[in-house]
């Protein structure tokens, strides 16, 4: 199946969908503390996205799933399912939202600190932001997705840290999931061009040990075969006529 290229239409109600995304990580943030539960943070953000933002939870009921949000802790690396877990000072955790507005996907995710944390998690969060970043740079018309994964494989790999490769970014827009696979690692001038109109996330996963993963009984749940520490950070972006727009830019980092 080919990658689709959206309408200015569709590249409208996107930019809509991926803000209000955007909003429910800026809303949740002072929330994330310890003590708090993960299904205290689900319960918090699908409560403002159903009442709030006027808007449906992807994965909710999505495959399964059984809740509003994704909240991987420590050595989760993606699909971590909200429990009564409380968190604890020093723990580290991804929290991902997607959002359906009009029809349309807005999908993102972002990493918290509880407490303080040690310096190699803080190191460990660091590089993989400045390597989802270093990924989207390479993103404009004529480059190719290879490219992407080139600069974060590279980076992750300059810091002695592996990339995850049983999951990656994905094409985003009336489904939840499009084509293309977005890998983390590769070569440059390798896969797909980028066309002016494509939208996809850009979702690296960075492990401090070994970069195998294993998904728990509860058949969602990914988490390091070693045990150590995971971290992920993800965008949805769009391919401009000269380069990129990050549509899901929260506003600390405009």
């Amino acid at each position: 199946m080919s990658i689709l290229i959206k309408t200015a239409d569709e590249i409208e109600k996107m930019r809509v969908a991926g803000k209000l995304a955007a909003e429910v990580l800026e809303m949740i943030a002072p929330f994330v503390v310890a003590g708090v539960t993960t299904n205290k943070l689900d319960e918090l953000c699908h409560d403002y996205i159903v009442n709030v933002q006027k808007t449906i939870p992807a994965p909710l009921n999505y495959k399964g799933f059984p809740k509003s949000i994704c909240t991987s802790v420590n050595h989760q690396v993606c699909h971590g399912i909200p429990s009564d877990k409380k968190l604890k000072k020093g723990d580290i955790i991804n929290i991902d939202i997607t959002i359906i507005k009009e029809g349309y996907h807005g999908d993102t995710s972002q990493m918290f600190c509880i407490g303080q944390v040690s310096p190699f998690a803080k190191r460990l969060i660091e590089v993989t932001r400045e390597a989802l970043f270093l990924g989207i740079d390479r993103i404009k018309p004529g480059n190719h997705f290879g490219d992407i994964g080139f600069a974060i494989q590279k980076h992750a790999h300059k810091h002695r840290y592996s990339v995850v490769r049983e999951f990656c970014g994905h094409g985003v827009g009336k489904a939840f999931h499009e084509p293309p696979h977005v890998m983390h690692y590769g070569k440059i001038g390798e896969g797909d061009v980028f066309k002016e109109g494509m939208i996809f996330t850009i979702e690296p996963m960075l492990n401090m040990g070994k970069r195998q993963t294993k998904v728990l009984g509860d058949g969602w749940t990914a988490i390091t075969k070693d045990r150590s520490l995971s971290a992920q950070w993800e965008h949805t972006i769009l391919v401009t006529p000269t380069g990129f727009e990050i549509l899901t830019l929260r506003a600390e980092e405009s």
